[in-house]
């Protein structure tokens, strides 16, 4: 199935999503009291990157991660997320105007994924854990798919209404506040689609994660990998790179190193992205590169297809999945 980036987000939607962003950062975090912050992988001191809508961003000389620092306090950022502009928006407008596009084009493919991957550790045992489940059309289209229940974790009002009003089962909260007692019991697979480059402090949310899952427990999840071809060609300027929402850009060898320090089993680490190429022929002006700038203005179609081949079968994709497990 071919997929292009205006099919899920459409820029005219996503622009306003940014613009409103800009507002936010004005209210929460600009004249905020910032703490610099070692690099959310390895720990090492990283060096000035660029700044970007009134954010500092630092990578990792060991790593190669991209991140926020300094960084404004946890509780800006949960306000942020609870009761700024960006977010309502993107919880209302954003989800219901690509909610069936994103279902055919990304969520079915997803959850057929997902199920081929739980299959591989007799998937029927499991239920389904959606970590910032967000309107909840993953869990629909893998409840479909498997017989246990489907229990989605979204701290958002307006996104956790958004389940409950499809029946699903709904904890309203933040991962640090789950406790077992919130979860079904038996084996579980845990998931999270791109959720974590928006995480405060990746380790803690690892290890309270950790904490609930049971031996043998699966998290499955995707992130932006920072090494990826669009974010690196096209650096400050990719809209990935969109502070408040985007602190941490992992990698496939620094999200290895993170997992296995904190306990966890790396299964597999892949790069499965569709939309590399698309980006950067979208965002053809702001590329750095004189490589890619020629590429995306001479290459055919069947070669930019072959190039999202192989960015996408070599790890260089900027849409990374990784299967871990609680040993």
């Amino acid at each position: 199935m071919t997929i292009t980036e205006e099919e899920i987000r459409p820029q005219h939607i996503f622009d306003e999503y940014l613009r409103l962003a800009k507002e936010d950062i004005q209210e929460y975090f600009v004249g905020a009291v910032c703490e610099e912050v070692l690099c959310p992988a390895c720990g090492a001191k990283g060096e000035h990157a660029f700044r970007k809508s009134h954010f500092d961003y630092e990578t990792c000389p060991d790593c190669k991660t991209l991140y926020v620092s300094p960084r404004p306090a946890a509780e800006l950022f949960s306000k942020y997320y609870t009761q700024g502009k960006a977010s309502e928006y993107w919880a209302t407008t954003f989800y219901k105007e690509t909610a069936e596009a994103r279902r055919e084009k990304l969520w079915k493919p997803k959850a057929q994924l997902i199920h081929s991957i739980l299959e591989r550790f007799s998937a029927n045992d499991f239920s389904i854990v959606d970590i910032g489940g967000g309107y909840g059309i993953f869990a629909e289209e893998i409840a479909k798919l498997l017989k246990n229940e489907v229990t989605v974790i979204e701290p958002g009002t307006h996104l956790a209404e958004a389940c409950r009003s499809k029946s699903l089962n709904v904890v309203e909260k933040f991962l640090e506040n789950v406790v077992v007692g919130d979860l079904p019991n038996g084996a579980k697979a845990f998931v999270s689609f791109e959720l974590f480059e928006h995480l405060y402090d990746p380790a803690t949310f690892l290890e309270n994660l950790f904490e609930v899952m049971g031996s043998s427990d699966l998290f499955i999840f995707t992130t932006l990998s920072g090494t990826g071809i669009d974010i690196q060609a096209l650096w400050e300027d990719s809209k990935s790179v969109s502070p408040p929402h985007h602190l941490n850009f992992l990698n496939p060898h620094s999200a290895e190193l993170l997992l296995q320090r904190l306990g966890f089993k790396v299964v597999e680490i892949t790069t499965p992205g569709k939309l590399d190429i698309d980006i950067l022929y979208n965002n053809a002006s702001l590329i750095k590169d004189r490589f890619w700038s020629n590429f995306v203005a001479m290459a055919s179609d069947d070669m930019k297809a072959q190039w999202q081949e192989l960015l996408a079968s070599s790890g260089w994709s900027s849409h990374m999945m990784i299967v871990c497990q609680k040993p």
